[in-house]
């Protein structure tokens, strides 16, 4: 799984195995073994389990700063 960025504790990463056929572009945020998923066009929360709404809406600010070094991590490794 490869880590894309870290902020403040959280990782964001994606599976190498995302499905088959393979899911849109999507980050997952890890904490403390909570994961939140999202889809990147439009940034928004596909599932969580377990954050607040506060940390859910910093989240989102900070996916939408990094959306192109998510796309291009992505296509990097999906290629």
């Amino acid at each position: 799984m490869p880590v894309v960025f870290r902020h403040q504790g959280f990782r964001f990463l994606f599976y190498s195995n995302e499905g088959n056929p393979r899911e849109p572009v999507h980050i997952h945020a890890v904490k403390d073994c909570i994961d939140a998923k999202f889809w990147i066009h439009p940034v928004r929360l596909a599932y969580n389990d377990g954050f607040d709404a506060k940390t859910l809406r910093g989240l989102v600010e900070v996916i939408e700063s990094h959306v192109e070094d998510i796309e291009r991590a992505w296509n990097e490794h999906f290629g």
